[in-house]
This record gives structure tokens, sequence and C-alpha cells, in this order.
């Protein structure tokens, strides 16, 4: 893992909101940096070389495959996770719960 995988894990490993998740963890072909398996959110922490055009062209068509499967993603690059912690925790707890209520609108 990488220093800001790391640093991330540091908060999500307890649990987030009571939802668990788990780190690099394989779904298809591919593994998620983090995943949350009661609301299919995956975080994926993005180092520099994900600037580059054919690493972004390809992480879309993963995103997209993805989506199709019907997870979620979340994106953040590793400055963002090492120098606004706060941010990224609020925005993947934002997420959960926005996940977790169209799970509940969804289930009979």
């Amino acid at each position: 893992m990488t220093a800001a995988e790391m640093a991330l894990w540091l908060h999500l490993r307890e649990g987030l909101n009571g939802f668990k998740f788990r780190r690099q963890h394989p779904i298809g072909l591919y593994i998620a940096d983090f995943y949350c398996h009661k609301v299919k959110l995956i975080i994926e922490i993005d180092g520099s070389i994900h600037s580059k055009v054919e690493v972004r062209e390809n992480d879309n068509l993963r995103e997209g495959e993805l989506q199709k499967w019907g997870y979620s993603v979340i994106r953040f690059t590793n400055k963002e996770v090492m120098q606004k912690p706060e941010e990224v925790i609020n925005t993947i707890s934002g997420k959960i719960l926005e996940l977790n209520i169209l799970l509940k609108q969804n289930t009979p």
C-alpha cells in the first residue's frame, strides 16, 4: 500500500458509520483499493501516474465497467488523502449514507 492508502486505511479499518471496509479487494478482473460490500462502494486512491491520458482513459473504462456491474466508485488523489483527510472521510461518509438510503428504497 502507498502512504496515502495506509493513511486512509487507518480511518477505514474499524469501519465508517458502522460499515466495514476491505482493502485490496478483488472484483472481477480488478483490485479495488478499498471496498464496502454492504453498499457496493469502491474507493480508489490515485497517484501521479493517473494524470497520464492513457492511464486516465483506462481508469474511465474500468470505472464504467464496474458501474455496469452495480458498483459505485469514488476517486481521490494521494494529495487529497494526505492534505485533506477530513474532507475525504466526509465525502466517503456522505456517499455511504446516500447509497444506504438507495439500497433501503430498492429493497422490498
